[in-house]
């Protein structure tokens, strides 16, 4: 005879019970989804030191009485907020910085006006960044500071490093940055020279649409935001899962216009031609020589980037002529490695390992 099954009443009881309380938690955080403001970020108290064009330069108020000697300047990518990197109290990067004694400043950018169509590579990497690490060694009276750089902060922090090697970078963090443009296929079948007029685009917009640059990310993953989506409400329940989805959409979303010749650079030097890959990249009369970068350097890769992928990234390390270098590939995503879970546990102690020392 089969074998009798004995119903769990009690199991089943207390499976309905806690369906039935997620499903209650869901709707009312459905509600509060929609009508209640964004979670408040990059709320760790700084100070604003300059203000120029789109340029935007902070210094954090230090956590510790003793600090580094060596004072960090964060550059951020030119398309995003910095506050990526101050999420929220025990999920920011700053916060972390600061907590281990660091003395912290960041680089970040505001929507350049349409008078400021102008603004190139070279006004990124040779002007805005100088002005920056000048404004940290008076303020700070140290003749030397570490860059760290986001994306293409990382990329124009090498652009600088390459052609003022000796103007007291001390060391230089690049996480996620982009060399070999050739590497980012669907960015560069976007802008395929056959069919990507960028010249008209430009002399039609002055500046670039925050909207083409975020739709363009969302391209590299075209079901993204419907499977985010459908995981929101089947997690609706969880308040640290909502929380956490609301402040990572709300920066995907958030980008910034690029100036026009930037953009049109970007395109045309970067996409099209691969020069900085090549060491063959001209700004300002200058040729940007990765070689020519001395300072100790620490490349972090994510491992799961589809927005700068591995291959694309990979040649940094052996282009930059520093003596002592590091790379670390860490499991991640373009954001995760910087922010969140992963990045708490992984990439933050790498990055206070490989500078405590070189700080001093």
């Amino acid at each position: 005879m089969p074998a009798t099954r004995t119903l769990d009443i009690a199991s089943i009881a207390a499976r309905l019970q806690d369906e039935t309380e997620r499903a209650v938690r869901r709707a009312i955080n459905g509600a509060n989804y929609i009508t209640s403001p964004a979670p408040a970020m990059g709320c760790t108290p700084k100070d604003l030191r300059r203000a120029r064009g789109p340029m935007r330069l902070y210094h954090y108020r230090p956590l510790q009485a003793d600090l580094y000697r060596v004072p960090i300047l964060i550059v951020m990518a030119t398309t995003n907020r910095g506050y990526i990197l101050d999420l929220a109290p025990g999920q920011s990067f700053v916060e972390f910085l600061l907590g281990r004694g660091y003395d912290v400043f960041m680089l970040e950018w505001e929507a350049p006006r349409d008078d400021e169509k102008h603004l190139d590579l070279a006004s990124y990497a040779f002007d805005f960044i100088p002005q920056a690490v000048a404004d940290v060694k008076r303020r700070t009276g140290e003749p030397d500071v570490t860059l760290l750089g986001y994306c293409a902060g990382g990329m124009l922090s090498c652009i600088y490093g390459a052609v003022h090697p000796t103007d007291g970078m001390k060391n230089l963090v690049a996480f996620t940055t982009p060399i070999d443009f050739q590497q980012m296929a669907l960015f560069a079948n976007w802008s395929d020279r056959r069919f990507f007029d960028v010249e008209a685009l430009v002399d039609r917009l002055g500046n670039v649409p925050p909207e083409m640059i975020y739709t363009s990310f969302d391209m590299l993953r075209p079901a993204a935001r419907i499977a985010g989506q459908v995981r929101l409400w089947e997690n609706m329940w969880n308040d640290e899962f909502v929380k956490s989805y609301r402040m990572f959409d709300r920066w995907g979303v958030d980008a910034l216009p690029l100036p026009g010749a930037y953009f049109r650079q970007v395109v045309e030097e970067l996409f099209w031609e691969n020069r900085l890959a090549r060491n063959e990249l001209i700004l300002d009369g200058h040729l940007v020589d990765l070689g020519r970068i001395t300072a100790p350097f620490l490349h972090v890769v994510a491992e799961h980037d589809h927005i700068v992928p591995r291959a694309a990234s990979a040649p940094l390390i052996e282009l930059v002529g520093s003596s002592e270098k590091q790379e670390l590939v860490l499991k991640g995503g373009h954001v995760s490695i910087a922010a969140g879970a992963n990045a708490v546990r992984r990439m933050w102690p790498a990055v206070d390992a490989f500078l405590a020392g070189r700080s001093v």
